[in-house]
C-alpha cells in the first residue's frame, strides 16, 4: 500500500468500501447476496451477516470491505479467535494495514489483552489511521481509554486526519479565516463579500470571493510549501483569469509576489499583494502592479475586510 502525505494511505477508504474500486464484476446472484449481507450487517443480524460474508470473501478475496465486515460480524458474535484468523487472511489478501491493524487492536482489547491491543493500535496509527472519533465510540476499546498510551495514539490519529493543524507555519495565515464584508480602504465603499475557510486537513486556506454589484467571483488556494519554505497562492476566477503568487509572513504581514507575467497587448506585469492584520476583526488587502520590473509600482486595489458578526 502506497503511503502519501502524513502517512495517510492513498485512496484506502475508497478501496475498502467500494466493490467497484477493486474492479469487481458481480453477477446478479452475487449482487443480491452482497445486498442481503449489507442489510444483515446494517440490521446487526450478525450470524446471518457472518454466513453471507464468508461466502462472498471466497468469491472475491480482493475486496477489503468483505473481509472487514466478516471479521466484525464474527467479533460481534464473540467468535474472537475466528475473527482474528479472518483478518489475518484478509490482510494477506487485500485489506490495507491501517484497517487490519485497527481491527486486530479492537479484537485483542475485547480479549482483554491490552499489550497486544496497543501494539496493533500503534501500527494502525503509524500506517495512517485517522479516525479519532472512532477511538472514542468503539466500545471494544473501553478498557484502553484510561491508559496514557491511548491518549497519545488518539492525538497521532488526529494529526493524521489534519496533518497541518499543529504546524506553526501552516497557521500563519489563519488571521484571514472567517466571513467578511469587504469595502474599499479609502471611502469605505462596499466592494464584495468573502468567505475564507480552512480545507483539506487544515492545510489549505481557501478564499471564496464575490464582488458587490457585478457577477465577478473567484477563489484562491493558499498553502505553505514546506519544501520551498514559502507560502503560495493560486487565484482563479470566472473570467478565465489565474494568478500565481509566492512569498511569506514578514513582520506580521503576508507578503506575496508574482514573477513578471506577459500581458495581452502590453508589457509584462509583476504584482505585489499584501495582507495586513489590523486586529482580530479587520484585515487590509493591498495589491500593486509594476510594468517596469519593479522600479515603480501602481496600486491595483486596496480593500479592508471587516468580520461579519
Amino acid at each position: 500500500m502506497k503511503i502519501c502525505g502524513a502517512k495517510l494511505a492513498c485512496g484506502a477508504w475508497l478501496l475498502v468500501f467500494s466493490m467497484g474500486a477493486a474492479g469487481v464484476r458481480q453477477s446478479e446472484t452475487e449482487a443480491g447476496l452482497s445486498a442481503e449481507a449489507n442489510s444483515a450487517y446494517d440490521a446487526k443480524e450478525w450470524a446471518k451477516a457472518a454466513r453471507l460474508y464468508e461466502g462472498l470473501v471466497k468469491e472475491h478475496p480482493e475486496v477489503p470491505r468483505l473481509w472487514i465486515r466478516l471479521a466484525e460480524s464474527q467479533q460481534q458474535l464473540g467468535r474472537l479467535d475466528q475473527a482474528l484468523r479472518t483478518m489475518q487472511a484478509g490482510v494477506k489478501a487485500s485489506v490495507p494495514p491501517l484497517f487490519g491493524e485497527y481491527i486486530f487492536a479492537s479484537i485483542y482489547a475485547q480479549k482483554n489483552d491490552r499489550e497486544k491491543a496497543f501494539e496493533h493500535l500503534k501500527l494502525a496509527v503509524e500506517n495512517g489511521y485517522n479516525r479519532p472519533e472512532q477511538l472514542d465510540t468503539d466500545k471494544h476499546l473501553d478498557s484502553l481509554r484510561s491508559d496514557p498510551r491511548f491518549t497519545a495514539l488518539k492525538k497521532q490519529a488526529q494529526h493524521n486526519l489534519k496533518p497541518c493543524a499543529d504546524t506553526p507555519e501552516n497557521r500563519q495565515f489563519d488571521f484571514w479565516v472567517g466571513e467578511w464584508n469587504v469595502e474599499t480602504t479609502q471611502g469605505g465603499v462596499p466592494a464584495g463579500e468573502s468567505k475564507i475557510e480552512l480545507i483539506l486537513g487544515d492545510c489549505v486556506v481557501q478564499e471564496n470571493w464575490q464582488s458587490n454589484g457585478n457577477p465577478y467571483s473567484g477563489k484562491s488556494y493558499n498553502t505553505y510549501n514546506a519544501a520551498l519554505k514559502r507560502w503560495e497562492q493560486y487565484w482563479v476566477d470566472n473570467s478565465a483569469g489565474n494568478i500565481f503568487f509566492y512569498g511569506g509572513l514578514k513582520d506580521g504581514v503576508m507578503d506575496y509576489w508574482t514573477d513578471e507575467v506577459p500581458q495581452a497587448g502590453g508589457p509584462t506585469l509583476k504584482r505585489h499583494l499584501q495582507f495586513f492584520k489590523l486586529g482580530p476583526d479587520k484585515v487590509r488587502q493591498f495589491s500593486q502592479g509594476s510594468s517596469d520590473g519593479g522600479k515603480t509600482w501602481k496600486p491595483e486595489y486596496d480593500f479592508t475586510y471587516i468580520r461579519k458578526k
